[in-house]
């Protein structure tokens, strides 16, 4: 994984691959699996939880089945899987406890990098909802930011780092997104200022590739097992459905 100085450099083009071949032994449950009810008459689809592995999960942690996604926000395939994937999987899957959908940011340049900081920035709560605003509105803030980056891509890496998130944030209009819906300008910029925050994207990353060889993104584990051409819902639900016993 590049560091965000070479992402810079190298520009505003954007990787747009889908993802490859992947491993097998995938689950299949022999009896279907039975709902599990959420804790103190909740619903499972408003709760969230992190991970040691720097994502974040939707519904039962504890669900017999897990899902995880590694996505990028510049990626027009993971925007399409958000917004035709994620509300059947939710409804069908994960508000029953059955299944846990658990988001890992797979970043891929800059302008992935300044979105994902800034959805990590507030609260467990407010990632889903800015995940989905940011995927909804892709085309504009990362059209923008592609011009940005192109006109003004080297004076942005002659900044000092902890000012490279903040310009990029800025040009690309990202930094208005995030305020416009609900995150503190002050806590937006200090995210921004904190190299940490890029950093440990960045080893979300190196850490993936590492363990599962990403070919591409979405990619989606399914209880620790890398999915085989299964990059949308169509072809992902049969997958889930078979894990949780479902015909």
């Amino acid at each position: 994984m590049k560091s965000i100085t070479k992402m810079i450099a190298a520009g505003a083009t954007l990787a747009l691959a889908s993802c490859g071949s992947g491993g097998d032994d995938l689950p299949v449950a022999d009896e279907p699996i039975e709902a599990v009810e959420a804790p103190d008459g909740g619903d499972w689809s408003e709760m969230v939880t992190t991970t040691d592995a720097g994502g974040y999960v939707l519904g039962n942690p504890d669900a017999p089945v897990k899902l995880v996604e590694y996505g990028s926000y510049t990626c027009p395939a993971c925007a399409n899987f958000d917004q035709n994937g994620v509300e059947p999987l939710v409804e069908n899957y994960v508000k029953s406890g059955r299944v846990s959908y658990e988001y890992r940011n797979y970043v891929r340049d800059p302008l992935d990098i300044t979105a994902a900081i800034l959805a990590r920035c507030g609260t467990k709560e407010s990632f889903f909802p800015m995940t989905h605003a940011l995927f909804a509105q892709q085309r504009n803030w990362a059209a923008q930011g592609q011009q940005a980056l192109a006109e003004r891509g080297q004076q942005i890496q002659a900044l000092p780092a902890a000012e490279r998130s903040k310009a990029i944030a800025e040009a690309s209009g990202l930094l208005a997104f995030a305020t416009q819906r609900g995150l503190p300008s002050a806590k937006a910029e200090a995210c921004l200022a904190d190299e940490a925050n890029a950093a440990k994207l960045v080893e979300i990353a190196n850490v993936a590739n590492q363990d599962y060889e990403i070919p591409g993104t979405p990619t989606f584990l399914l209880n620790g097992t890398r999915v085989d051409n299964a990059s949308q819902w169509p072809a992902l639900e049969p997958i889930v459905k078979a894990a949780v016993g479902e015909k």
